[in-house]
């Protein structure tokens, strides 16, 4: 009994994060992650940043690297299938309908409306998110790391053409090498 209470979990928190966060996986990301840390208390905010972290250096859509792999942690093959279903199923079918919907209005204010309205609450969880992983980084490796880190990922994400998944495995790298040894 106990195991169909975590799948309906699982179901019921990545079902919620993916229908409300709309706009596709970074809208999801702090919907998830409210799941996720504050809700059910799978994962830690530091764990949950880890996952957020592999997620945006592999390929594919992030919310459903994010689910899989968090249903695979609770709960293991059942838990993995169930949460990607949760994740994509709701998502691919809205997809369906909306656009079908929004093609046969989409010359309407409302529908212009909308879409613009949505932008700033995206930005704005967007911003919540990443706040909340910098007080982690903060507390887990000082403040002077951190900024040092975000930093030197800036340059590289603005002034080279170096793509962001190498910039995120250099951030691997060097805690690995570096941060591994100071903050034992």
């Amino acid at each position: 009994m106990e195991q169909l209470q975590t799948w309906w979990e699982l179901f019921w928190g990545f079902f919620v994060a993916n229908v409300l966060g709309y706009g596709g996986g970074p809208a999801s990301i702090p919907l998830m992650q409210e799941e996720v840390v504050n809700h059910y208390a799978w994962m830690t905010n530091e764990q949950f940043g880890d996952v957020l972290a592999v997620a945006n250096a592999l390929p594919g859509p992030i919310a459903t690297k994010i689910a899989a792999f968090v249903g695979y942690q609770v709960a293991s093959w059942p838990g993995f299938i169930i949460a990607t279903i949760a994740t994509v199923v709701p998502s691919a079918t809205a997809l369906i309908l909306l656009l079908s919907l929004l093609n046969k209005y989409r010359t309407s204010n409302v529908v212009k409306g909308m879409t613009l309205l949505v932008q700033p609450v995206i930005a704005v969880l967007m911003l919540l998110l990443t706040w909340e992983m910098g007080i982690v980084s903060i507390q887990m490796i000082n403040v002077w790391q951190t900024l040092l880190i975000s930093a030197i990922a800036l340059f590289m994400l603005t002034k080279t053409k170096i793509h962001p998944a190498f910039v995120i495995l250099i951030a691997f790298a060097y805690g690995a090498i570096v941060l591994s040894h100071t903050f034992v």
